[in-house]
């Protein structure tokens, strides 16, 4: 594990909350000049810590106005199964998070599509036909009370 003082953790919160804060601005939040907070983020993004830099989208301002969550059970826990149906679901552009997880389900999905009928045709020509599919449950959003995390280190 890396380590990480209190002003990395500064630089770490203030990246997640806008990664578009030049070098000169952080500096001044963090009380550091600007050539030291440069190597910190520097070190930062060699260590893996900070693995990329991307813009926060309004999904319902480019139509992707419905948020589906599907639990996904798989027919068998094969290693080619298990393969495939990650690989299927990776070039998916309407599933925006996939997680592998333990318990009543196999997987869960966060989709984004436009309307209901764009998921109908999500999930009768996309997933279900997934030869390792055997059972999806989908639980529809109907309002998002908090869906981006900031990590706080300390």
């Amino acid at each position: 594990m890396n380590k990480i003082d209190s002003i990395d953790n500064q630089i770490l919160m203030l990246l997640q909350q806008n990664s578009k804060m030049n070098i000169k601005e952080i500096a001044l939040k963090i009380g550091l000049t600007s050539t030291p907070t440069y190597d910190r983020i520097k070190r930062l993004e060699k260590s893996g810590i900070i693995t990329h830099y991307k813009a926060e989208i309004n999904r319902e301002k480019i139509g992707l106005n419905l948020v589906v969550f599907c639990q996904v059970t798989l027919q068998v826990h094969s290693k080619k199964l298990i393969t495939q149906f990650e690989n299927a679901v990776e070039r998916m552009p309407e599933v925006v998070g996939c997680f592998h997880i333990a318990g009543n389900f196999d997987y869960l999905l966060k989709i984004t599509v436009p309307d209901i009928k764009s998921y109908q045709f999500f999930l009768k020509n996309k997933l279900s036909v997934l030869e390792s599919v055997s059972n999806v449950q989908s639980n529809f959003v109907m309002s998002m009370v908090k869906e981006n995390a900031i990590y706080k280190l300390t």
